[in-house]
């Protein structure tokens, strides 16, 4: 997928290309990104160009868009019926043209002169551009590169800004602005954030140091660069100091779903087949609409109530079937077919999964295994924040009530991704986690955990998990390790997702796992991983041994949640060392991890642990 900024001139030629898998995450509408020659700013869904001459991909998953349709509607906006989500547009490298691609905005657009005896900070509109690069003239003999300033304004809702600089010499130091100013940038020998100053001419002087802590209050006007000059938006959040390339500059929402057998998604488009005739259908009129001969033949062997609730939840926009996604995949992969020999999927088939027995069977604590050698999963992005993640529940949604940048300003869908691979499915036995978590010490390790997550959350912070969700996901950690040495695929490209359901709070208890292949298109269809998960109990008899001693005990094994001055207020027993696995395979951002809870470690009881002994 190939980039492209404001142009200059007749430029024709991209500025960059990322992979369209990453344009729905890590590089999505409002992000800052560095090209080969720029730093810039996304464009968001109004500036997505497809290219005319093809179609557009549009990505069907009815089940994930009756999951999301109530936040569209909750800023302002419905969410398309037939196309709610669509791939990023392709690029040609080859052939680039100006009309197919993202565009981007040159962002930010203060610069400083790279000449050590200058150091000027600069608009871009008082530089000079040369071959892809800005260029300020030093004297009338010499002239220096300049590079974008590394520093922006952000606030937790997404708003990005250009730092006030002229401001920050002057007013900010209780000094008049004078009338031309001339800053320069001073980094120090070291370039540490304590040594950097903007110097003004007039004698004005700022430290950046200043603005840490409990320094100086910016508020945040409501830049939204990314939708265009009419973007901005009231907001009432302070603005703060922001690195344009750290991590915490660009937090995706992103809302994924299983393409499983559902059958109401049947129900709905046999309903939507005949909707010219059927939106005004009511109890009295439907046996009459019946006798047409396209309504007959698209509504048999359906009954009237359930061609009613039909078509009520279709004229208002509502799900055909309510509950949430992960419980509706649990429910589904839980009851699938015991797997014979020979069995393969249909040709075309987006879900197929068979209950497997693996061999040497499976230990104590292990309800069932599933393999799926076919699997479609969706990925759509909803929105993002800077500064500070917002957390999913256990469902892996977000609460409607959570701010959020939005992605375009007059679009009617979102931006998605498929991921097509295998998977392995691991249920563990509901009746010993409900016995383990009655435990006396599981309760009190629960305590501290909670306590940590209660230090670090917010109020927009959904409730504690509990112990049950940080057993299941430290359990996966130690899972893709253990199968990653084994299965061939590269450790990066082995992606987990958490089946939890506490039993005191969900009508549907749920304590499963499942591993699946991440990368779309080239690692993911070898059928290495479900291979893998025949031989489950070598695996986990391998993760056991991998979780019960880490290099870096006992200081990671007796880390308290509650009580860290590290502020690692989200992990019990974790680390580097032992749980922490690419961020692109986990789902939390290696946070919820204690393998305490899973394995016996040290300076804990080993009745703690969910597997007290070796599998």
């Amino acid at each position: 997928m190939t980039t492209r900024s404001s142009p200059r001139g007749q430029q024709q030629q991209p500025d960059g290309a990322v992979r369209q898998s990453q344009i729905v995450t890590t590089f999505g509408p409002g992000s800052m990104l560095d090209l080969l020659n720029d730093a810039v700013l996304v464009g968001g869904l109004d500036f997505w160009c497809y290219d005319k001459s093809l179609a557009i991909p549009h990505i069907d998953e009815p089940r994930l868009r009756d999951a999301i349709v109530e936040r569209f509607r909750q800023l302002g906006r419905e969410l398309s019926h037939e196309y709610p989500f669509r791939g990023p547009p392709a690029g040609n490298d080859r052939e680039p043209t100006r009309f197919a691609g993202i565009q981007v905005l040159e962002y930010p657009q203060w610069f400083v002169c790279q000449n050590p005896s200058c150091r000027a900070l600069m608009r871009k509109d008082g530089l000079e551009l040369k071959k892809h690069y800005y260029w300020h003239a030093c004297s009338r003999a010499a002239s220096a590169e300049c590079v974008p300033v590394r520093f922006v304004l952000a606030c937790p809702r997404g708003h990005a800004d250009e730092f006030p600089w002229i401001a920050f010499a002057h007013e900010f130091q209780q000094r008049p602005r004078c009338a031309s100013p001339s800053l320069t940038f001073e980094e120090g020998a070291t370039g540490d954030f304590n040594e950097i100053r903007v110097h003004c001419a007039c004698g004005g002087s700022g430290r950046m140091v200043d603005l840490i802590g409990d320094g100086l209050t910016l508020h945040c006007r409501g830049e939204r660069p990314w939708l265009g000059p009419q973007g901005k938006e009231e907001c009432q959040e302070d603005a703060k100091l922001l690195v344009r390339t750290a991590s915490n500059s660009y937090f995706p929402q992103v809302v994924s779903a299983l393409s499983i057998p559902d059958p109401s998604g049947e129900l709905r488009e046999r309903v939507r087949a005949v909707w010219d005739v059927l939106k005004s259908a009511t109890k009295e009129n439907l046996p009459i609409f019946r006798q047409i001969e396209k309504v007959r033949l698209a509504l048999e062997g359906l009954g009237d109530a359930e061609v009613l609730r039909t078509i009520e939840a279709l004229a208002n926009d509502r799900p055909v079937t309510q509950g949430p996604i992960r419980t509706a995949e649990y429910q589904q992969l839980t009851t699938s077919e015991p797997e014979l020999p020979g069995d393969l999927p249909p040709l075309g088939a987006k879900f197929f999964a068979r209950t497997a027995k693996p061999r040497g069977g499976l230990p104590a604590g292990v309800a069932k295994l599933v393999v799926v050698p076919k699997l479609r999963e969706v990925v759509a992005q909803i929105g993002f924040t800077r500064l500070e993640p917002v957390t999913p529940d256990v469902q892996g949604e977000y609460d409607l009530g959570v701010k959020n940048a939005a992605l375009g300003l007059t679009t009617n869908w979102l931006p998605a991704s498929e991921i097509y691979g295998e998977g392995v499915f691991l249920e563990l036995d509901e009746r010993i986690v409900r016995d383990w978590e009655d435990r006396d010490s599981v309760i009190e390790r629960g305590r501290a955990l909670c306590a940590g997550y209660d230090a670090w959350a917010s109020d927009e912070a959904p409730p504690f998990p509990g112990v049950r969700f940080y057993l299941l996901h430290s359990l996966a950690h130690l899972l893709m390790s253990a199968i990653s040495l084994e299965c061939g695929y590269a450790a990066s490209s082995i992606r987990e997702r958490i089946y939890c359901g506490p039993s005191s709070r969900d009508p549907t208890p749920m304590a499963a796992i499942l591993l699946s292949t991440g990368t779309s298109g080239t690692e993911g269809t070898l059928g290495g991983l479900v291979d893998q998960g025949r031989q489950i109990l070598e695996h986990l008899q391998h993760a056991f041994d991998l979780g019960r001693l880490c290099s870096n005990d006992p200081v990671c094994a007796t880390h308290s949640p509650e009580k860290d001055h590290a502020e690692r207020f989200l992990e019990g027993a974790a680390c580097h060392g032992c749980l922490f696995v690419a961020e692109c395979s986990c789902e939390r951002f290696n946070r919820y991890l204690d393998r305490a809870l899973v394995v016996p470690a040290l300076g804990h009881p080993a009745d703690l642990a969910f597997f007290e002994v070796r599998p």
